[in-house]
C-alpha cells in the first residue's frame, strides 16, 4: 500500500523522511539498522517549509538589499532594470535562505514573504539613496539649473496639451493652475516624491514575484529522498 502524508495526504516515497510537498517529517516504524541509518543522515532539525526564520531571512535579505538598492536608485546608469533587480535579488535571497534549511526549500508563500522583505529593504536604500543625491546635486553641487529646465520644458508642452484638448475656459484655467502649482518647488517636491512612491510599489511587487518564483524553482530541484 502507498504510503501517504498526514497532513497533505499525498504520495510519499518509500525512503523519504519527509512530505515531498509539504515538509511535514513523517513517523516511520523501521527496523533497527534502518533507523540507525536515518537518524545519521538527519542530524539537524527539520523545519515547515511554510514557515519562515526571520533572523537568517533578515540577515540575506539586508546582505542583498544594499547593492540592489544602490543600483534600482534614480542616479544609477543601470536604474532602468531595477525592476529586474529586485526580482532577482529577492529569487537569490529565498535561495540562500532555503539552502540553509532542512528541508532545502521553502513554499511559494514563504519566498514571497521573503522577497517582500528584501524588497521594503532594497526600495528602502534606493529611497534614500535618490534623495541623498538629489539633495547634493542641487545645494552642494550647485546642479540644480540640470533638473529645472528639462521640467520647465516638459510641464510647458504638457500645459499646451491640456489646453488644446480642453475648449471650456473654466477647464483651462484649471490646468494653468495646475501648471503654475508644478513650476512651485513644493510642485517639484510633490511630483519627485510622488514618482518615487510610484516606483516602490512596482519594485515591492516584482521583489514578492521573484521570491514567489525562486521558492516554485528551489521546490522543483529538491531531492526527493
Amino acid at each position: 500500500m502507498e504510503a501517504t502524508c498526514n497532513r497533505c495526504h499525498q504520495s510519499i516515497p518509500a525512503d523519504s523522511c519527509f512530505c515531498p510537498t509539504c515538509g511535514l517529517p513523517q513517523l516511520v516504524y523501521e527496523s533497527d539498522e534502518a533507523a540507525t541509518a536515518t537518524a545519521e543522515r538527519w542530524t539537524g532539525a527539520v523545519h515547515d517549509a511554510a514557515t519562515v526564520e526571520w533572523r537568517p531571512a533578515l540577515r540575506v535579505a539586508m546582505l542583498l538589499a544594499v547593492p540592489t538598492g544602490l543600483l534600482s536608485c534614480g542616479q544609477s546608469p543601470v536604474w532602468p532594470l531595477s525592476l529586474l533587480w529586485m526580482a532577482a535579488a529577492a529569487a537569490w535571497a529565498v535561495t540562500l535562505y532555503a539552502r540553509r534549511q532542512r528541508p532545502g526549500w521553502v513554499t511559494m508563500g514563504a519566498g514571497a514573504r521573503i522577497g517582500l522583505v528584501t524588497g521594503l529593504l532594497a526600495g528602502w536604500f534606493a529611497f534614500a539613496a535618490s534623495g541623498a543625491a538629489l539633495y547634493a546635486m542641487r545645494f552642494l553641487f550647485r546642479a540644480g539649473k540640470e533638473f529645472d529646465d528639462p521640467w520647465q520644458a516638459v510641464v510647458a508642452q504638457a500645459s499646451q496639451q491640456w489646453q488644446s484638448m480642453s475648449p471650456d475656459a473654466q477647464t483651462a484655467a484649471t490646468f494653468k493652475s495646475i501648471t503654475r502649482w508644478l513650476l512651485t518647488p513644493e510642485g517639484r517636491a510633490g511630483t519627485v516624491l510622488g514618482l518615487l512612491l510610484v516606483m516602490e510599489i512596482a519594485l515591492l511587487l516584482f521583489a514578492v514575484a521573484g521570491g514567489a518564483i525562486g521558492a516554485r524553482l528551489m521546490a522543483r530541484r529538491r531531492p526527493q529522498a
